[in-house]
């Protein structure tokens, strides 16, 4: 079932790498020189070691979360002049590791302890993500057209990509659950119609937000909240070890996310947007109303009864999704209700036709 709005252009956007950003510390410079050369080739200078596991804070700073970033985005569609072989250069992929047992100690400490799984599935289904306290009520009701379009600053690393870190967990589910997710994952890039894919109803809302709407465009301008929810999906994704915690994440955002896609669709409109400004909302209000049971039932239910050792990896899929959810709006309010900007950078906006 799909959400009515006009036309959809069928003409996709070019398939084409984002340009590396600049670094914001020793990690993320570290990891930007290697990218500049050929993979193979030994490191100028010593590998920086990310803070013990003990330091939490360093989690979640932008040097870390950005090198994180990097590293994740060659699994994707890469860097624009970057050899596709650093993908898995080895010296680079010990890198990653550190920093990802330095994100997910800090993810472990924050969300322990972990409710069962049924207690944290029955959670989402009782609230209302954020309460009112939340980045979608405040577009709502006091919101300003450019904290709308830093909105879609922040979100636009995951959702010009949307469901493509989810489906790495693919084939390492038992095949029920595989089936079910793949069914889910099949509305999100457009049931057969590329052009109703998600991720492209989400460039054209941007584009009707005045934003440049090419993949990757803002990555100098979101800071390190930001990042972390996408490496969040992209670590859980990549990790067989963390297929649990992906269904958990998964779940997470499918449950959950009805609500504030109609806030955000109202608070859109009342902004000034288009039609093609409030569908990306529009759609998922539809859509994520039906997922939720869908991955409920026909996911979660099937991979642990196949799998019940996997049910704390679940409850912590969710648990951490929601706190680098809540960090993010943390942040995004704090800038807003003091007047800043929530960005690194102002936006650049799409170049006139």
């Amino acid at each position: 079932m799909t959400a009515t709005a006009s036309p959809v252009s069928p003409l996709l956007p070019p398939h084409l790498p984002p340009t590396l950003p600049h670094p914001r510390g020793p990690l993320s410079a570290h990891v930007l020189d290697r990218l500049h050369g050929p993979p193979g080739q030994p490191p100028a200078g010593p590998l920086p070691a990310p803070a013990p596991d003990h330091a939490p804070p360093t989690a979640w700073d932008d040097d870390l979360q950005l090198a994180l970033y990097l590293c994740y985005e060659l699994h994707y569609r890469g860097f624009a002049g970057v050899d596709p072989g650093w993908e898995w250069d080895p010296d680079l992929l010990r890198l990653r590791g550190h920093l990802e047992r330095c994100f997910l100690t800090e993810l472990r400490r924050v969300t322990d302890p972990l409710p069962l799984p049924d207690e944290a599935l029955a959670g989402l289904l009782a609230a209302d993500p954020g309460g009112p306290d939340s980045p979608s009520h405040h577009l709502l009701t006091a919101g300003e057209r450019r904290q709308a379009a830093e909105y879609l600053v922040h979100r636009s690393l995951y959702h010009l990509k949307e469901a493509d870190p989810q489906m790495w967990v693919v084939p390492r589910l038992p095949h029920p659950a595989k089936a079910a997710l793949v069914a889910v994952q099949y509305d999100e890039y457009g049931s057969g119609h590329p052009e109703r894919a998600h991720a492209l109803l989400f460039a054209r809302m941007m584009a009707d937000f005045g934003l440049d709407p090419a993949y990757g465009r803002y990555l100098d301008a979101v800071p390190a909240p930001a990042l972390a929810v996408v490496n969040l999906m992209s670590m859980f994704g990549l990790h067989r070890a963390l297929r649990g915690a992906l269904v958990g994440q998964f779940a997470a955002v499918e449950i959950t996310s009805p609500p504030g896609a109609a806030r955000l669709a109202e608070a859109f409109e009342r902004l000034g947007a288009g039609p093609d400004g409030t569908l990306f909302y529009r759609e998922h209000v539809v859509a994520d109303a039906v997922h939720e049971q869908q991955v409920r039932l026909t996911v979660i239910d099937p991979l642990l009864a196949e799998e019940p050792e996997l049910a704390g990896d679940v409850a912590f899929g969710i648990a951490a999704t929601g706190a680098v959810e809540d960090r993010l709006a943390r942040h995004l309010l704090t800038a807003w209700r003091a007047g800043r900007s929530s960005l690194r950078t102002a936006p650049r906006p799409a170049a006139a036709a």
